[in-house]
């Protein structure tokens, strides 16, 4: 007899348990969907603007420079699947002899003086698919951002 009135006091506890841990393991699932897509953002972003560095430094002027990085940027986002929330912002920056300079002075600078070019790429990264009500203070999107420096060839002329 106590065998049947333990088992009619258990009754339910599994639906109980369950109704306690799946909004915790829901949670967990999207926190691991965030950090997910956090990394493999940061990773596309750097791809990119290592590519938009490299065909910027073996462009011969700033103007052709630009265009070429903007198309080996999109190209490797498009490439990684990234969607970014609006147009990715890409920022270009110059260096002659180490000194910070402008894009467009470091592809004036004379051949056989060192110069390089920065790129930069922003892109806002967007959780709005994963939110849950359950997880308060959840960041609606985060901004992912990466510079890569590539080298001017010293002995190019440059234009």
């Amino acid at each position: 007899m106590d065998d049947a009135v333990s088992r009619t006091a258990e009754r339910g506890s599994v639906s109980i348990e369950v109704a306690v841990l799946a909004p915790a393991f829901i949670a967990l699932i999207v926190l691991a969907g965030v950090a997910g897509r956090t990394a493999v953002a940061a990773e596309a972003i750097d791809a990119a603007a290592h590519d938009a560095a490299r065909a910027a430094s073996i462009s011969r002027d700033a103007r052709t420079a630009r265009a070429e990085a903007r198309d080996a940027a999109r190209r490797q986002l498009d490439w990684r699947g990234l969607n970014c929330a609006g147009t990715p912002e890409v920022t270009f920056s110059g260096a002659v002899r180490g000194a910070p300079t402008s894009f467009d002075a470091a592809f004036r600078s004379p051949a056989g003086q060192d110069a390089s070019v920065t790129v930069r790429i922003a892109c806002t990264v967007s959780y709005g698919d994963l939110r849950l009500s359950v997880l308060p203070g959840m960041p609606a999107s985060k901004r992912v951002s990466a510079s890569f420096t590539s080298p001017l060839d010293r002995y190019r002329s440059r234009g």
